[in-house]
């Protein structure tokens, strides 16, 4: 096939190919077929996070410790924890505190970039732990990451004080 034969069939056969489909993705927006994959990930996102603090109410380490990945960081009151501290240390005070509080979360607030993603939200508590009073606001940031095994937390950041408007 010559140089202009060649020229003559892609302008016959691959341009209106071409220009079919560029028509037909003309009035989408990029972010448009993109969301479509982040809407995914952002519920996935939420339902590891979500699940955590549902693992931690219902006492099931098990299912606290999945959502956590092995080189998870917990950071609180000016400690670090890494995951094994963690599970040895602090999982099963976290649970008997949750279990005895009522603790009433702001929606979580999500933010992606390819494989990692993070998390914010706030937060009130109330009830009695240990004989004390509880009520308290605090903010929580959580890291995750996307991997064979789904989204999974990579680190917890918790502050919390105590409230400033009682209930």
């Amino acid at each position: 096939m010559s140089c202009i034969e060649r020229s003559a069939h892609i302008r016959k056969n691959l341009l209106p190919r071409w220009l079919l489909t560029f028509i037909l993705l003309l009035p989408l927006r990029p972010g448009d077929i993109i969301a479509q994959v982040a809407s995914t990930d952002r519920a996935a996102i939420a339902a590891a996070a979500e699940g955590f603090h549902r693992a931690l109410a219902q006492g099931d380490r098990a299912a606290a410790l999945a959502l956590l990945a092995p080189d998870a960081a917990i950071l609180e009151s000016g400690h670090l924890q890494t995951r094994a501290e963690y599970e040895r240390e602090h999982l099963g005070e976290d649970i008997a505190f949750a279990r005895a509080t009522t603790t009433t979360r702001s929606p979580l607030a999500i933010q992606q970039e390819g494989n990692a993603a993070w998390t914010t939200a706030t937060s009130r508590t109330t009830g009695t732990f240990n004989g004390r009073k509880i009520d308290s606001t605090g903010v929580e940031l959580m890291v995750l990451t996307k991997g064979e095994a789904g989204w999974r937390i990579r680190a917890i950041h918790w502050s919390s004080h105590e409230a400033k408007e009682k209930r």
